[in-house]
């Protein structure tokens, strides 16, 4: 990786070249692009308006699976491709993908019967035939209250068993691509928003853009531009002439502690109220539990979960698991993101496509050359799209395509040929207390022995953040020096991970903020105003306030 010193944020030169390629948007889907062209040859620039990962991606249920209720929209295309992209992931990323067990209760009266749900397993194995993971079960009524005893036996007619895969942290996948990208010679450019395309003789040349931390306009020129602002592409086409692309649903998310009746496995439900599946997953020793999915028209950089849709997920739940009495004191944080779909006027959200669509513009709007707009997209099929992306990036080149290796080379934490052991010996090697050691292997893999160099035998940077926190001191000078983070929010959010914690990270700002000033050289002015400002982020998040001493 680069050396400990903080690059310049801004190249002195960005105005005087030329990229092969300007990525506007390092979401999952822009990191993952920059990623791949980067890994081809290409010149890339990467250009975020915020901070990496910091829009959809870091709002999702932290899932990599094949979509199995696409299957009732005959989608069989795409949960093919999300199959085989999930297998691909369970390689490259081991430290940050991994299988998860999901359980469908089946009741009599639910819209998808046993029948309909048997089906959809079967051809959930077939479309999967080169996957790791064990098949499907069916289970009986009493073989599913034995496995499950928590759920309503009330009508319960079921179940069936599959594996999927979970990604605990989806931002920090989305922050090795940009890494990855960087260090394959991408420039990579966060808090640089893009007011404008640059668009000479009908041909799209570049951006104009603000630093948004530091003041001041510049421009970034580019062979291609790939649109992949995920809910926000519609604010870059605005005022060229292209026709609206994004009709984004909100989907919102709860956190809770374990709870009685708590499933030991994923649950994967299906709502009495409205009919639609919802989840129930374990994370982290805790439980995410979500997703709603509603038509949103509203300010996007303004999304926060409501008081209906956080009522709405505990009722579901105490509904299928009687024993929970979850009330909206026991809800840790909420979260809330929007997906970004392609525009449809009419039709159920649910049935809206969740497949890409790579759109260029040249083909349709001829005033627009050398501009692709990046619709859709799923966390899973992010490797998948962004190398059918890259090869039309060639293809409108008139360059011939290098092969795509981003399918056989590991991401940058990921890199080990035997993972179990690398994690083992780290573990037993580190000096570190095991809880600390093994949550560092599931944030940064195959660079969790880094940040414990850097903290060496400093007892700051070795000791936890708070009285409850496993985070140590090093990730936060690692997180700027390291891995392109700007601020306390990047820190916290996308980084050390803090910020998903019970208490979203507020017991360990204070410290945080010092480490800062004290090995990163933050003023006193600063320190205050990135606490203060991490604080009135988390609002966001609906908090739970803490328990008052009596």
């Amino acid at each position: 990786m680069a050396g400990a010193e903080t690059p310049r944020r801004i190249p002195d030169e960005i105005g005087r070249r030329t990229f092969d390629l300007i990525v506007v948007g390092a979401g999952v889907n822009g990191a993952g692009i920059a990623r791949d062209a980067a890994m081809r040859g290409l010149s890339v620039l990467l250009i975020e308006k915020e901070d990496i990962g910091s829009g959809t991606t870091d709002s999702s249920t932290r899932l990599i699976h094949g979509g199995l209720r696409y299957l009732e929209y005959y989608e069989f295309g795409l949960v093919r491709e999300s199959l085989r992209e999930r297998e691909i992931l369970l390689h490259i990323a081991p430290h940050l993908v991994r299988p998860l067990g999901f359980l469908i209760p089946i009741y009599g009266d639910m819209k998808r019967g046993p029948g309909m749900i048997r089906l959809g397993m079967i051809a959930y194995d077939v479309l999967s035939y080169d996957k790791s993971l064990p098949r499907h079960q069916m289970l009986d009524r009493e073989a599913t209250l034995r496995r499950e005893p928590g759920l309503d036996p009330d009508g319960l007619v079921g179940a069936a068993f599959y594996y999927d895969a979970q990604v605990p942290y989806p931002e920090r996948l989305t922050v090795e691509n940009a890494l990855s990208a960087r260090d394959h010679g991408a420039v990579v450019l966060t808090y640089a928003k893009v007011d404008r395309l640059l668009i000479e003789n009908d041909q799209v040349v570049g951006v104009h853009f603000t630093d948004m931390l530091n003041g001041g306009e510049h421009e970034a020129r580019g062979r291609l531009v790939v649109n992949a602002a995920g809910p926000w592409v519609d604010e870059v086409l605005r005022g060229i002439g292209a026709p609206r692309m994004i009709g984004g649903t909100k989907g919102t998310h709860i956190v809770v502690d374990p709870f009685p009746g708590a499933p030991t496995e994923a649950l994967y439900v299906e709502a009495r109220a409205d009919g639609r599946p919802y989840f129930i997953v374990p994370w982290n020793g805790r439980y995410l539990i979500g997703t709603t999915d509603t038509r949103y028209n509203d300010d996007l950089d303004r999304v926060f979960p409501t008081e209906d849709e956080i009522d709405y997920l505990i009722s579901e739940t105490n509904r299928v698991l009687p024993s929970a009495g979850l009330t909206r004191d026991d809800v840790l944080y909420a979260y809330a993101g929007v997906r970004p779909l392609p525009y449809k006027e009419e039709g159920s959200p649910g049935s809206i496509t969740r497949s890409h669509i790579i759109y260029d513009h040249a083909r349709h709007e001829p005033q627009l050359g050398g501009l692709i707009s990046i619709i859709g997209g799923k966390i899973t099929t992010y490797r998948s799209l962004a190398e059918e992306t890259v090869d039309l990036v060639f293809e409108k080149l008139n360059r011939p395509a290098p092969p795509c290796r981003t399918g056989r080379i590991p991401l940058p934490g990921g890199n080990t040929r035997d993972w179990e052991a690398f994690a083992a010996n780290f573990v037993a090697t580190s000096g570190l207390d095991e809880p600390v050691a093994k949550r560092l292997l599931r944030i940064y893999g195959t660079f969790a022995p880094t940040v414990r160099r850097l903290a060496g035998d400093d007892a700051r940077l070795l000791a936890p953040l708070g009285p409850n926190s496993l985070a140590i001191g090093a990730e936060i000078p690692y997180a700027v020096r390291w891995e392109l983070a700007q601020t306390l929010i990047d820190v916290f959010m996308r980084r050390a991970m803090v910020g998903w914690d019970p208490d979203v990270g507020r017991d360990e700002i204070e410290t945080a903020g010092e480490i800062a000033r004290d090995y990163l050289g933050w003023d006193d002015a600063r320190v205050q105003r990135e606490v203060a400002d991490y604080r009135a982020y988390t609002e966001r998040f609906r908090p739970r306030e803490p328990a008052v001493a009596s």
